[in-house]
């Protein structure tokens, strides 16, 4: 059945079904076929950078937290893969698969018959990705409006060159709450997927006032970024470059899809929706709840991986420096960046962009996937509206102490000069360890830390929850 993109979910029940038996009759196959070679999602090892790595970070080690005042208790089992969570209610979840492009809803643990499937495309780093729901869990179910984010390239056969219709798309739907399913779909923007299959981000976020939020990267092939011909654009600091066409960047809009006044960096479309630029590649983002800033995550190459603070107009540097260094043309390491120094040309777009160095730097990859700031206090004033960030690497949950100011980590020791060396001692942020690649970070309704699993091993996916360890 060939699913058009004017039309991605299924409509007849039963074919529903019977198409969800076959993939996991065959989801054991084709999970091992795919280990065995490399598939990336939000990214894996790769000679470009860690990203979601379906098979080589599989590990049978449970999952530990450092602080033996808090414990771990799982929520819910057996997922290909999720990518993102969002709430409906207290233990109320939607749930997204990235490879079979499934939303399942989980009530009180129990997984319920999906309430959407989308056709969409798998391959590396393309899927069903992001997530975001109006009204933070407080509004009626009815009123609700849930936001994804997908990849969908048409299927061509060897050696027809056909695009056509390749693309990153972001859907508005309304929550059916009688029959428990998306219905009203409105596609609200179409973004670039080309030349991929990797790099497209697809995390979404909303604002206070409830603007959305969508992260993209640069959409160059997981093999080191080779610079095809009509893909570099200004939006990757690419001075003599075509103009921005959405990838590189987070972008902000209204709930219709409209940018929001005149636009940061100008007033041509989509260069309008641009609230900040130069992002290789980025699978966190978060609003502090005190500051009001957004924050993210960002992949480096083979070196380099950040947390910034995004101000409006950010300019993260990408594809002329990353983390502290500037970059020749191979994108390896040229010396330290001085932002005094005239030797490195960096676009802003007649002054309304403006680059500045990230807030934290791994000069080893870990591949940061999920950024999160924890507005809760149920697990003690210790972490109250601090950051937490996930990673693929060793599935380690990363936790930041932030400054009074709220515009820097607080940090000390080996860790003191904001960068992560290999020799540098990084107890001070591990908050845990071994679980998985990491997806997903949030804050369900009851105050808990919840923590996406992308992968432990075959059909293993899984939400684990962080609570009290109550003696």
């Amino acid at each position: 059945m060939d699913l058009q993109i004017r039309n991605p979910y299924i409509v007849d029940r039963k074919i529903h079904e019977m198409m969800i038996n076959l993939d996991r009759k065959n989801l054991t196959g084709t999970l091992a076929l795919i280990a065995t070679s490399i598939v990336f999602f939000l990214l894996g090892f790769s000679d470009d950078s860690i990203a979601y790595a379906v098979g080589p970070n599989v590990s049978s080690t449970n999952p530990v937290v450092s602080d033996p005042n808090l414990k771990i208790e799982s929520v819910a089992t057996g997922f290909d893969f999720p990518t993102g969570i969002a709430f409906l209610g207290n233990n109320d979840i939607l749930l997204l698969e990235k490879n079979t492009g499934i939303v399942y809803r989980i009530i009180d643990g129990n997984i319920t018959n999906p309430v959407i499937h989308l056709n969409v495309s798998s391959k590396d780093e393309r899927g069903l990705l992001g997530i975001a729901v109006t009204g933070n869990g407080e509004s009626k179910q009815d009123d609700r409006f849930v936001f994804l984010s997908y990849t969908y390239c048409p299927k061509v056969k060897a050696n027809v060159n056909n695009t056509q219709g390749c693309g990153n798309y972001v859907y508005r739907y309304k929550f059916d709450t009688e029959n428990s399913k998306l219905i009203e779909p409105q596609l609200i923007l179409t973004l670039p997927a080309l030349p991929g299959p990797s790099h497209n981000g697809g995390v979404l976020e909303l604002d206070k006032d409830e603007n959305l939020y969508v992260a993209i990267g640069d959409l160059q092939t997981t093999r080191f970024n080779k610079n095809q011909t009509g893909y570099d654009t200004k939006a990757q600091n690419i001075v003599n470059g075509t103009a921005p066409d959405g990838r590189a960047g987070i972008l902000r809009l209204t709930q219709d899809g409209k940018p929001i006044g005149n636009g940061l960096l100008g007033e041509e479309y989509p260069l309008n929706l641009y609230y900040a630029y130069g992002v290789k590649n980025s699978f966190g983002i978060d609003i502090d709840p005190i500051s009001g800033t957004l924050w993210d995550s960002e992949n480096g190459p083979q070196f380099g991986d950040e947390i910034n603070l995004v101000e409006p107009g950010f300019n993260s540097g990408w594809e002329k420096v990353q983390g502290i260094w500037k970059l020749n043309q191979t994108k390896s390491k040229n010396g330290m960046y001085d932002e005094t120094s005239d030797d490195v040309k960096l676009v802003d777009f007649d002054d309304n962009g403006k680059y500045s160095s990230p807030e934290f730097v791994w000069d080893k990859p870990v591949g940061p996937t999920a950024l999160l700031f924890f507005a809760s206090d149920k697990l003690g004033e210790d972490y109250e509206n601090d950051i937490f960030v996930g990673s693929v690497k060793k599935g380690v949950v990363y936790h930041f102490d932030l400054d009074n100011d709220r515009k820097s980590l607080s940090l000390t020791g080996d860790l003191s000069d904001l960068v992560l060396n290999r020799k540098d001692n990084a107890d001070q942020i591990i908050f845990g360890e071994n679980f998985g690649i990491i997806t997903d970070l949030q804050v369900g309704p009851d105050g808990y830390l919840y923590i996406v699993s992308g992968s432990r091993g075959t059909d293993a996916g899984a939400i684990y929850r962080i609570v009290p360890n109550l003696k």
